[in-house]
C-alpha cells in the first residue's frame, strides 16, 4: 500500500504544482495587461515592479489554489484510469476509497495551510501590494522633452525646443516660461542654443542656454498693469536649474491603508466590525434624539418616550388650522410645512448615510467568511476532481482541463453572486459567502458515490444504449 500511496502522491504534486504556477501566472499577465499605462514611462526601478508582481502574485492564491486543485486531482485520476492502473488496483482488492486516502490528507493539509495564509499572509500582502500600487499610480512619468513640443511636466514651467541633436544633451532654439508666479506669461527665457543634462545626484535637471535673453514683465502692480514695463537681460551663457523631486516615488504611510477590511485578520475584523456597529448605533439614537423627536412634539412638555402629554394642550375643535384666523392661522400652517420639510429632509440624508455605514459593515462580514471559504472550497473541488477523474478516465491537458474550467467558472460565478447580494443585504454574509459550497458540495458527493461505486456515469456507450432502449419501449 505504501508503494500505491506514493506513486499516487507523486502523480499528484507534480500537477499541482505545475497547475498552480501556470494560473497564477495567467492571473499576473491580466494584472500587468489591466496597469500597464501606470507603469510606462515611469522610470520605474526593477526591484519595484518584482515587488509589486510579487505581492501582486500573493493575493492570487484564493483563486488559483482551487483551481489547480481541481485540475491536478481530475489529470492524476484521469491518467491512473486512463493507463488502467486504477482497474489492476481494483482488480487486487484496493478501493478507489483507500486510493484517494493520501491525497485526502494532503487536501486537508492544504486547507489548513490556506486558512492560515489567508488569515495571516493574505492581510500583509494586501497592504503592501495596495500601497505599493498607490505610489506607482501617484508617480509622476520620467521627463521627456520632445522637440519641437511645449512639455508642461515641470511644475510651473512651460519648456520648448526646437531641435535636438543625436547626443540628446545638445539642443536648439529654446524657450521656457516661468509661470511660478502665477501670473501668466510675463517671464520668458530664449536662447539659441545649449545642454540638457542631469545633475550627478539626478535631483536636478540642468539647462546650460548660450546666446539668449531674460524677458521679465512687471506686472505687481495697478499702475504697471497698464504701463506693462518689461526688462529684458542678455547673456552669452546662463545655467537654470529645475527641481526633479516631485518625480522621485514617494513612499505612503502604510498606516492609512492598515484599517481596510483587506488588510485584517479575523480577530481583528471581529473587533472593527463591532466598533463600528456600537458607532452605527450611537449614531442613530442621536438621530432619534434630536430630528425625529422634535417632529412629533408639538410643545416643549413631552415624555421620555416623545409622546404628546395632552392634559397641556388646549381644548381644540374640528380641524387644528380652523382653530386660528388670518395671519396666524398661515404662520403656523408654514411653521408646519417648514418643520415637515426640514424633518423629511434630515431623514433622507441620514437614511443615505445610514444605508452607506451598514454596507460597509457588511464588507467586514463578507471578508470574515472569506477567510474560511477559500479552505473549503480547496476540500469541495478536490471531491469534485478525483471522482470525476476516475469517471472519465481521460489525463493530460484536454477533457481534464474544459471540465476543470467549467466547474471552476460555476463556482467562481456562484461566490461573486453570493458576495454581491451579501453586500447589498438581500441575504447575510454567513449564508451569501456559502453558496457555492452548498450548490458544489452535493455534487461532489454525488460524484464520489458514483466514482467508488463503478458508475459508468460518462461513458458514452453506456448512454448510447439506454438511448436506444428508450427509443425502441417508445416504439
Amino acid at each position: 500500500m505504501k508503494r500505491i500511496y506514493l506513486l499516487v502522491l507523486k502523480t499528484y504534486l507534480g500537477p499541482l504544482v505545475m497547475t498552480f504556477f501556470i494560473a497564477v501566472f495567467i492571473l499576473l499577465m491580466q494584472f500587468l495587461w489591466k496597469y500597464v499605462d501606470d507603469f510606462v514611462g515611469k522610470g520605474l526601478e526593477w526591484y519595484v515592479i518584482a515587488q509589486l508582481m510579487f505581492y501582486a502574485s500573493a493575493t492570487f492564491v484564493p483563486l488559483a489554489l482551487p483551481l489547480a486543485i481541481l485540475l491536478s486531482s481530475l489529470m492524476t485520476f484521469g491518467n491512473l484510469g486512463e493507463r488502467y492502473e486504477l482497474t489492476a488496483m481494483k482488480a487486487a482488492g484496493i478501493s478507489l476509497r483507500s486510493v484517494m486516502k493520501p491525497l485526502i490528507v494532503v487536501s486537508i493539509i492544504i486547507s489548513v495551510v490556506a486558512f492560515y495564509f489567508s488569515n495571516n499572509v493574505m492581510p500583509y500582502a494586501n497592504l503592501k501590494f495596495k500601497s505599493l500600487l498607490y505610489d506607482v499610480q501617484a508617480k509622476k512619468p520620467t521627463v521627456n522633452i520632445q522637440e519641437g513640443m511645449y512639455y508642461s511636466g515641470i511644475d510651473g514651467f512651460v519648456i520648448k525646443i526646437g531641435k535636438k541633436d543625436r547626443d540628446g544633451k545638445t539642443i536648439h532654439n529654446v524657450i521656457i516660461y516661468n509661470h511660478t508666479k502665477r501670473m501668466g506669461n510675463n517671464n520668458l527665457t530664449i536662447a539659441k542654443s545649449g545642454k540638457m543634462e542631469l545633475s550627478n545626484d539626478n535631483r536636478f535637471l540642468v539647462f546650460t542656454l548660450f546666446d539668449g535673453a531674460n524677458y521679465d514683465e512687471d506686472i505687481s502692480t495697478p499702475m504697471n498693469m497698464i504701463k506693462r514695463p518689461m526688462l529684458r537681460t542678455m547673456f552669452k551663457e546662463e545655467k537654470r536649474r529645475f527641481d526633479l523631486s516631485a518625480f522621485a516615488m514617494s513612499k505612503t504611510n502604510e498606516d492609512l491603508f492598515k484599517g481596510h477590511f483587506q488588510m485584517l485578520n479575523i480577530k481583528q475584523l471581529s473587533l472593527t466590525e463591532d466598533t463600528l456597529l456600537m458607532d452605527l448605533n450611537a449614531r442613530k439614537e442621536d438621530f432619534y434624539k434630536t430630528s425625529v423627536s422634535k417632529f412629533w412634539a408639538l410643545n416643549s412638555q413631552y415624555d421620555s418616550t416623545y409622546k404628546v402629554r395632552l392634559d397641556t394642550l388646549p381644548k381644540l375643535h374640528g380641524n387644528f388650522a380652523d382653530n386660528f384666523i388670518g395671519d396666524n392661522k398661515a404662520r403656523i400652517v408654514n411653521i408646519a410645512l417648514q418643520n415637515v420639510r426640514g424633518t423629511m429632509g434630515d431623514i433622507d440624508y441620514f437614511n443615505i448615510e445610514f444605508k452607506d455605514k451598514e454596507e460597509y459593515i457588511r464588507r467586514y462580514d463578507i471578508e470574515w467568511h472569506r477567510k474560511f471559504t477559500l479552505s473549503i472550497a480547496c476540500l469541495i473541488l478536490f471531491f469534485i476532481g478525483a471522482p470525476l477523474g476516475a469517471i472519465i478516465r481521460k489525463g493530460g491537458f484536454g477533457l481534464p482541463v474544459v471540465l476543470s474550467v467549467l466547474f471552476f467558472v460555476i463556482f467562481h460565478i456562484i461566490s461573486i453572486i453570493g458576495e454581491k447580494v451579501s453586500r447589498e443585504g438581500t441575504l447575510d454574509a454567513s449564508k451569501g459567502m456559502w453558496i457555492a459550497s452548498a450548490v458544489l458540495l452535493p455534487i461532489g458527493v454525488f460524484l464520489t458515490y458514483k466514482a467508488t461505486t463503478d458508475s459508468q456515469l460518462l461513458d458514452s456507450d453506456v448512454w448510447l444504449r439506454k438511448f436506444k432502449r428508450f427509443i425502441n419501449r417508445k416504439k
